[in-house]
């Protein structure tokens, strides 16, 4: 299986994206008959990092193969390495780990290098070593936590650029990931379009309602907003 090219990800995309909570699309995708798309122990490595909004750029391990995962492997065509230097400015390395919690896949020299490349985050159901040093790069991490040990005591590295499961949700190469406080999630690059007309609409009904409550407003009828809420909404929403 050939790797996927890459796509461009237009900035109107990703300054529209950034102002929408993972929340909020779960939300919408849901609407949409879409209930898998949370990354499952993808979390912020570091409290308070930025809404970032990228294409998946994808990376895949399976379990560790005694001839295969060794020290010798990282200078093998693929190699984590081999796929760093294909990664793109802007992309969000989204890597399939399989959870493993006692092999990180990656630590604090790799993610400086991703960082120098202009990589927008790491994305991983699996954990990274090098802690410290992880953070000290600047890279934004969400993963499962830390480990000492390497790779290969518990993985094989095998593609890039393929579909993979991270997380537990399919994630193909250009979906389009936004990460925040509250974890990882995958918008089907065929939905984007349609996120990007929904989700600051969504964002404004969210916000009249908060002031509602905020000025006394009970919950039935109000949300989800009934026809009388809604007309009201619309006559007083700006624009």
């Amino acid at each position: 299986m050939t790797n996927t090219p890459t796509l461009p990800l237009d900035p109107r995309a990703i300054e529209i994206l950034s102002r929408v909570t993972t929340a909020t699309l779960t939300t919408l995708l849901l609407k949409k008959g879409l209930r898998n798309v949370w990354l499952r122990g993808a979390r912020p490595l570091r409290a308070g990092q930025p809404r970032l909004v990228g294409r998946a750029f994808t990376l895949r391990f399976v379990p560790a193969r005694e001839d295969l995962a060794t020290p010798e492997s990282w200078s093998s065509p693929i190699s984590t390495r081999a796929a760093i230097e294909d990664m793109p400015a802007g992309c969000i390395a989204v890597v399939d780990a399989m959870g493993v919690s006692d092999a990180g896949i990656f630590g604090d020299i790799l993610c400086a290098r991703m960082h120098k490349r202009g990589v927008a985050a790491l994305v991983s159901d699996g954990v990274v070593r090098d802690q410290a040093g992880v953070l000290a790069t600047g890279l934004p991490v969400w993963c499962n936590g830390a480990a000492a040990p390497p790779s290969v005591a518990g993985l094989t590295f095998v593609a890039w650029q393929q579909p993979i499961a991270c997380g537990g949700v399919a994630v193909f190469p250009n979906d389009v990931i936004v990460v925040d406080d509250d974890g990882a999630v995958l918008i089907p690059a065929a939905l984007l379009d349609e996120m990007l007309l929904l989700a600051p609409e969504q964002e404004r009904l969210e916000a009249w309602i908060m002031s509602e409550v905020e000025n006394g407003a009970a919950l039935p009828g109000l949300y989800p907003p009934n026809a009388e809420n809604k007309a009201r909404y619309e006559a007083q929403k700006p624009g």
